[in-house]
Formats: structure tokens, sequence, C-alpha cells
């Protein structure tokens, strides 16, 4: 739980508004979906949202106020940068009699914000409560997002004019310390969290400079910036990420942690050095977008029931595979958080650690320091663990750790990049695993793709051709009176018809007859074969599910199986 959270919990506590047993029920919930605790307070009809925003403001001793009809002076407004409203999710009212300066936050019980915004602003402030959606309206109103244009034009001519390959280490810090930079760097930023991006690229090339934001699998490409300020952006995200900015020849690794509207956004950095400059990856962790809860990954209510009767075995390899971005570690997340009691132990080896699971012992994995997958496992072994998470089985020495651990009463997760789940047991009987053994530990592997889903704002319906049928194995009789759709394109999905991924699945059972294919060194095809006769659901079906569901379409099922 976040600030908020802890302290919003002790405020109900202290008040007798909740007891100890719906805490600890509440805290089960949380675990399980990671929803705010002031949601779950309402969605368990605790309280209203409204009761909420009294007892925060008793709480802090001030009142709860109504936006819609409050104007605000410019030389108030002017107060805080755009940038620094929109990431703080603060808004300045006016003074009080007393000279203090009045203010609502979007997260007023975090002390921390109040006490940056006091610091930024060389005042003493009181906060005061609004509504979540009134704040955000209010700011939008106040503080109207500036574009890329607005920024890159307000620029001082000396920033423009840095080629950075001349540039000392001294000089080059200070530019990347420059307001221009710096607000151009958070502009980028708080585009791509409201985007909802998973990914910044940062791309120099001979003659431009390329921006490009990855929103549910796919590039896109914003108004590029002139070619020289690739050196002074790349400097100031590795100021921001704790990097050496006089290495350009050595890829580089850091974390940076952001405030957007309040709230603590991870973005995991990544340098590579190219001919023509620093690429640089950011990697965007939200909470608040990804949703750690199997009911909510789109998966087959038949697939999923199975699913759960795998995670309810006590030991055994239960693999999740599939290529990268397919969201393998999400959904053993998911898993993870689903069987999370207290009455188990749980390690994880993760390279990096991406999100923080409460309850859960998280082990980053550093191989500068000889810290690997296997080194981790052997320690877990003696750390008394009953489930054990292994972010990736790459090479022998981790998949015998795996088997031995599971082998010795403990159930083990990991992942393997293979094109489908039967490819999974190949690729371990390649690296030099014995069938015997797989056979004896492997419990079920989950083959997993990620599709877009089809906009609901501009969802529309339409006729196949025949030739789209075919290219799915279907006749007009198989799909009878089934309606397909597509999205026309809207300013809510920014003209792309697809808003939001749900996963595709495929689960391979280990099986006796299964078993027995494995011990003769049968191929991937012989596997597969005999899975799909025993009820396996491939990936194709699956999507094709998807595609009469009306939740996709059949390019994205083509794209992916």
């Amino acid at each position: 739980m976040n600030t908020e959270d802890v302290v919003l919990k002790g405020i109900m506590l202290s008040e007798s508004l909740i007891d100890k047993e719906q805490v600890a029920e509440l805290e089960e919930e949380f675990k399980r979906t990671g929803h705010p605790f002031a949601d779950l307070l309402v969605e368990y009809e605790i309280v209203t949202k409204e009761q909420i925003l009294e007892i925060i403001a008793s709480h802090l001793g001030t009142v709860v106020i109504d936006l819609q009809n409050i104007d605000i002076e410019k030389s108030v407004v002017n107060l805080l940068q755009p940038i620094q409203a929109r990431m703080y999710g603060a808004l300045p009212l006016g003074y009080e009699t007393d000279g203090n300066l009045k203010i609502v936050l979007s997260n007023p019980l975090d002390y921390h914000i109040s006490e940056d915004l006091s610091f930024i602003m060389g005042k003493n402030i009181k906060v005061y409560v609004a509504p979540q959606g009134q704040i955000l309206n209010a700011i939008e109103k106040y503080y109207p997002s500036a574009s890329m244009s607005e920024v890159l034009a307000d620029m001082d001519v000396n920033v423009n004019e840095v080629t950075g390959e001349e540039l000392d280490v001294t000089t080059l810090s200070t530019i990347a310390n420059d307001a221009p930079i710096v607000k151009f760097v958070d502009v980028i930023l708080y585009q791509a969290v409201k985007d909802q991006a998973s990914d910044i690229h940062f791309e120099p090339f001979e003659h431009s400079f390329k921006i490009r934001y990855r929103v549910d699998g796919v590039l896109y490409e914003m108004a590029p910036p002139p070619k020289n300020l690739a050196t002074p952006v790349v400097s100031r995200i590795k100021i921001m990420s704790g990097l050496n900015i006089a290495e350009r020849r050595l890829p580089q690794d850091g974390r940076i942690q952001v405030k957007i509207a309040g709230r603590a956004v991870d973005m995991r950095v990544s340098t590579i050095p190219t001919q023509y400059g620093e690429s640089v990856v950011l990697r965007v962790l939200d909470k608040t977008v990804v949703n750690l809860d199997l009911n909510i990954l789109g998966i087959d209510e038949t697939i999923l029931s199975q699913i759960r009767k795998v995670l309810e075995l006590p030991n055994g390899i239960f693999i999740v595979t599939g290529p990268t971005g397919s969201g393998k570690t999400t959904t053993l997340y998911s898993c993870l958080k689903e069987i999370n009691k207290i009455t188990d132990k749980i390690l994880t080896a993760e390279d990096p650690v991406e999100y923080d699971l409460e309850g859960i012992i998280q082990v980053p994995i550093n191989h500068a320091i000889d810290m690997t997958f296997a080194r981790a496992l052997r320690a877990f072994l003696r750390q008394d663990p009953d489930i054990i998470m292994i972010g990736e089985i790459r090479d022998l020495e981790t998949a015998q750790m795996a088997v031995q651990a599971s082998l010795t009463g403990h159930f083990v997760f990991s992942t393997l990049h293979t094109k489908e789940a039967a490819d999974a047991i190949t690729r371990l009987i390649d690296m030099g695993v014995m069938p015997y053994l797989i056979t004896s530990s492997l419990v079920g592997v989950l083959g997993q793709r990620l599709v877009r889903k089809i906009c609901n704002s501009c969802k529309a319906e339409y006729v196949p051709k025949e030739e789209e049928l075919q290219s799915l194995g279907l006749t007009k009789e198989d799909i009878g009176s089934r309606k397909f759709y597509y999205g026309k394109g809207c300013s809510y999905c920014n003209n792309t018809g697809y808003k939001g991924r749900k996963a595709i699945v495929e689960l391979l059972k280990i099986t006796p007859e299964v078993c027995d294919l494995v011990n003769k060194c049968s191929p991937t095809i012989v596997l597969r074969k005999k899975a799909i006769e025993q009820g396996m659901i491939t990936l194709r079906n699956d999507g094709i599910k998807s595609i009469l569901n009306g939740e996709t379409t059949i390019e994205e099922i083509l794209k992916y199986t």
C-alpha cells in the first residue's frame, strides 16, 4: 500500500469506522486486485466517496471544497509550473487570512507532496480536499497540457545550438539541468504516462532525433524534436536515473521514479551506444495501469479454471511461455498474487524486479556481481520457501535447480521464450534436462500472446470477406449469425480502432500420455497434436473465440498466431 492508503487505513481504525476483521479482508482484496484502499472501502459499501472526502478533511483539520464554481487568480495559478501541477496533482486556490497558501491535492494524505510543494513555492501551505475528478479537470483548465511544439518554441536558442560531442561533462550537466531541457523531458514523461505507454524510445539518427511511445504493443512516433537536442535530452534522463553521463561507449541501466498526478511511477532505463549517439529506452512501470488480477487478463473462463487447478498443486514447475512483450511476467505476478497467503513463504528472483508485491520476498538478479538465477535459486532453497518464482529459465544450471526445487516439495513458477506451449518441453530437453526429470516435475505450460482489443467508443459491425474467414480456417456455416467488429478510429483510441489488450492462451497439461511422448523425446509437433487430442485449446482457437466474442479483430489474431 502507498502512503495515502496506509494513513487512510489508520484513520478508519482510529475512528472505529472499520474493525480489524474488515481491515484483514480489505488487505486480502488489495493483495488480490491492487485497487486503492479508498476504492475498496466504497466497493465494500463501508463508506461512500463523499464520506471518505469528509473523513480525510476532518483528519487534516480542513474542509471539502467544490471546485466547479471557483475562479483562481492568475497570480496564484502562476505559483506553480504546469508540469509541477500535473506531476503533483496540485492546484493552488488563494491565500488564507494568515498568509498561508490554500491548495488542493489529488493525494491530500501524502505529506511528502505537501512538503515538496511548500519547498518549491517557498510558502507555508494549507491542504484542502476536493473530489479527484474536479481536481484533474481544474488542473487541465488552468494548466493546459503544453504541446511538444510549444515546449520547443520556448526553448533557449543556446540549447538548440548544442551538438553534444564537443562538450565536457560539466557543461553537458549544466545544459541537461537547464529549465528548457528539464521541462521538455518532463512533458515527454507526463504524456507517456497519460497515454498509458509501456515504453518510451529516444533514438538518435544521422539527421534526426526520434521519440516514440509504445501503446498497446504498437510504436507511435511523436513530432520529432531537433537533432541537436539528442545529447542534452539523453543526458537529462541519465542524470535522473543516476547514470554516468561521461560514459557514452558502454550500455548502462538505471531507474527513475517520477510523480504523475501525485502518484509514483517507476521507469526502468536502458541505454546503448550507437554510431550517432546513445539510444535510450524507458520501460514505464505504472501500477495503476497494470492490474495484477487473473480475472481481468481476458483469459477464457474454461482455461482459467484449469490454470487455477494447476495452481492448487503442492509442488511442481509451471511455465509461462511466449515472445518478449507477451505479458508473461504480468501473468506470473497475477498467479502469485492469487495464491499469496500468510501461511506460505514466497520468494522471487527477477531481472529486474518490476512491481513490488506485498508479502513476497523479491530478489533482483545482478549479473555484474554474479548474482544469477541459478545462484539465487540455490540460496532460496536454504530459506525455507513454499513457492518460488524464477524470472526466466535461461540455462541448464537454472533448469536443474528448478527441477530439484520442485522435486523437494516446492512449487516453482518461471518463463521461457518459445513460440508455443509444446516448444517449452523441447527447449528444456535441448538445454540438457533429462526427459524423466521433466515428466516428474513439470505440471503445466501456458503459451501466451497479447492482442489489442477493439475500442468500445468506435466499435462497428461488418461482414467479413470469405478470404478472411478462410485465413482462419472458418466457413460461413461455422460462424452462423455471429457478428464481426472493427474499430473505426476515434480520439479516445488515437484513431487506431484499438484500446487496451487481452491475453489469448493455450494450456498444455502434463498428462500420462504426454509424459510417454516426452520420455521418448518426441518432437514438438507430436506433443502438440497429442495435447490437442486431449482437449487443449490452441492460441489460434482461443483467438477465434475472442473474435467471435467481439473483443478483437481477424487482423490481430492472424498477426500473433
